[in-house]
This record gives structure tokens, sequence and C-alpha cells, in this order.
């Protein structure tokens, strides 16, 4: 999670970029996702799809309207995107949400439309999964703090203050705004809540530690030498063609038997020359791609054939090897109880998520979106996630 300071910036730049948009709009618009940007005729749901673990029907707008109990919220004046339990998310919270994300993930650029399709289902279930989180702090009694959306409110107040269209849109925005801060604070009480873990035991760390050696075992180290023969990557193909015949030379000069640290000393570019070109024991990644892949092949003792590489043409031999190794617990208590605790932590997320999603009845409506192409039905579609709801 972020810091409590990252979270304000992200909360500042989000209701800034929503104020501009409500102050110097009319009215509350229904914008059709298709055309981002563009603004349409406000549309009327003919329909609502209804979402749960198995059902896929369509209910009739009217029909939902009348679920509604007497403790429900009210359903809006215009129409809305989904209701999730007692919770509507309009139209104006989704295209919202729409257009702050496909900024960031299309840029200028004009995606295919069954990318759009996905996408826009993307967002929906995004809000969706933000209104059970929103419901679901207010059923556990959590309460934003009045001091933090304040502080808030305040900015926002101050920001605009001098706009023309501030005093006239300020009682159409501002519960919008309000609502929005105290959601995204209700959201960050509960995932901390839920992340909250009980710290592990001595004796649940040893479980865990004897389950996942993996996680406590050092990769194998390699002791690597190099004879490095430099060549400027603009140099001619001339001089790359005679610094490997060079190389050859020298690898035949190896393989009967001549010293490596010798030869190294003798014609290598490379810094460690003067160690006879031993590089000593390496840490997984601390070679690039085709000098890793290289090393790798060779047998203990074995050396190498030319390797071309940006710098020249290099030559390798493998020293030593040290076996894998796995850590004593006492060596790693510490970063053990830190990798529980992670996992744990996002377990207990995730096991909240999986299940509202299963026992909140949700209705959404897709009509405005473009139809899903066969190919990409048949594809589970890259999730934006849960993130916090964008105030």
């Amino acid at each position: 999670m972020k810091s409590n300071r990252n979270d304000n910036i992200k909360i500042n730049l989000s209701l800034v970029a929503l104020i501009s948009t409500l102050l110097f709009s009319t009215k509350a618009v229904v914008a059709d996702p298709i055309k981002q940007g563009e603004t349409v005729k406000e549309t009327q749901t003919s329909g609502l799809t209804a979402q749960g673990s198995d059902s896929k029907e369509v209910i009739p707008a009217s029909q939902t309207d009348k679920t509604t109990t007497a403790n429900s919220t009210p359903a809006p004046a215009s129409p809305y995107y989904a209701k999730v339990g007692d919770m509507f998310v309009t139209w104006i919270d989704y295209n919202y949400e729409y257009s702050l994300e496909a900024r960031k993930k299309f840029y200028h650029a004009k995606p295919a439309e069954s990318v759009v399709a996905s996408f826009q289902r993307q967002i929906g279930d995004t809000l969706v999964t933000n209104a059970m989180l929103v419901q679901e702090a207010k059923r556990r009694n959590l309460k934003p703090d009045e001091a933090f959306v304040k502080q808030q409110l305040d900015q926002f107040e101050q920001k605009f203050s001098q706009n023309p269209n501030w005093a006239q849109s300020r009682p159409r925005v501002l519960p919008i705004l309000t609502e929005r801060v105290k959601n995204e604070n209700l959201r960050d009480k509960l995932e901390k809540l839920v992340r909250n873990v009980p710290s592990p035991t001595v004796k649940e760390l040893r479980k865990y530690y004897t389950i996942h050696p993996e996680k406590f075992t050092s990769p194998p180290q390699p002791r690597v030498a190099i004879i490095l023969l430099r060549v400027d990557p603009g140099a001619p193909d001339t001089d790359w063609q005679q610094a490997t015949e060079q190389g050859k030379d020298l690898v035949k000069r190896l393989r009967a038997g001549e010293s490596f640290a010798d030869l190294a000393r003798q014609y290598s570019g490379d810094v460690t020359a003067k160690d006879g070109g031993d590089m000593g024991y390496l840490h997984e990644g601390m070679l690039p791609g085709l000098p890793a892949e290289t090393v790798s092949k060779l047998q203990l003792g074995e050396t190498s054939d030319p390797v071309s590489l940006m710098e020249g043409i290099a030559i390798f031999r493998l020293v030593d090897r040290q076996p894998s190794k796995v850590s004593s617990f006492k060596t790693v208590q510490d970063r053990a109880k830190k990798l529980w605790l992670a996992e744990h932590s996002e377990n207990a997320w995730n096991s909240l998520l999986d299940r509202l999603k299963k026992n909140t009845p949700v209705q959404v409506d897709e009509s405005h979106f473009l139809p899903l192409s066969t190919t990409t039905a048949d594809k589970p579609v890259e999730s934006v996630g849960t993130t916090k709801p964008k105030p």
C-alpha cells in the first residue's frame, strides 16, 4: 500500500480533473464511452444484465427499480451503469473512470474495437468491485475520517474559489466530491484492516520455511574468467573479423593448455585483465543475456568459443561453481516473517474480494459497450485491478 502522502496526492490530482470537468458542464451528461471526449444525448437504460455467480439474464430497469427497499440507496435520477447490492454506480462515475484510465493506457493511440470492448468491461468490473468494498466497509461500521475529508474538500474549495463557474457549480459538485473522498477513505481503512494479519509464531515460520525451501535457497554461483578483445562498436567489419580470428586462435591455445590468466593479462581489454581475467563468483543476474547463456552451457574448467558482444569479442572460462545452498532458518527468520506476512496479507485481501463477488448481487447495463468479439469473449481479460475508487 502507498503512503498516506502519496494517496493524498493521487486523490488531489483525480479530483482536480473531476472538478474541472464538472465546472464546465452545465449538467451531468451521460457520455458515450465508445467515443471518448464526445457527449451524446442522455440515454435510457433499456436493460440491466444480472451478474452473479451463475446468472446472465437481462432484467428490465423497471423491474430492478422495484426491488429497492426502504433501507437501500435511492436510485439516481439519471441512468446508472450498475446496481451493486444497494449501491448505484452512475454513468458519470463510469465515464470519469474510463476517461482517466483510457488516457493512461492508450494515450493518443486508437486501439482496435476489440481492445476497447474489453477495456470498457475492465473499468466496469473495477467500479463494481470498489462499490462492494465501500459497502463492506460500512457493514463493518467503519467511518470516514472527517478531518481528512474536510482537509481535502477545503483544498479544492481554495483551489477553485477564483473560478468563475465555481459558485454556480458548487452545490452540485460538492456532494459528488464529498462522497468520492469518503468512499476512498473507507476503502483505505478497510484494506488496512483486512491486510493487518497477526504476526506468525516461530512454529508457523518454521513450517513456512520447511514448505518453501526455494524461497531460502541461494542459486549456484559460477566463478568466471574472461578475455575481452575490445573492438569499437562503430569499427568496420574488417576489425571485427580480425578480432574474431584472434579469438579463435586464443581458444586453440587455451584448449592446448596455455594459462588463461597469462593470456588474459596479455590480450584482454577488460578491467579484470590484471587479475588474469578472474571475475570472481557471480550472483544470478550479474551477467547479461548472451554471456550468461554461454557460461551456463560450460562444464567446469571448459573454455567457450569466441562470443561477439557490443564491446568486442569475448572468451569465457568456467573456473568453479558453488552449488545452490539452503540458508539456515536462523539466518533467514526475519525475511521469512516478511514473506509470510506479505503472503497472508494478500491472501486475506483476495479472500475478501472473492467472498464479496460471490455474495453481492450485481446488475450492470452494458448496452453502451462495444460488443465483445468471439475470440475476446473466450479469453480472460487482463484486470484493471481493484484500484481505489478515483475521486
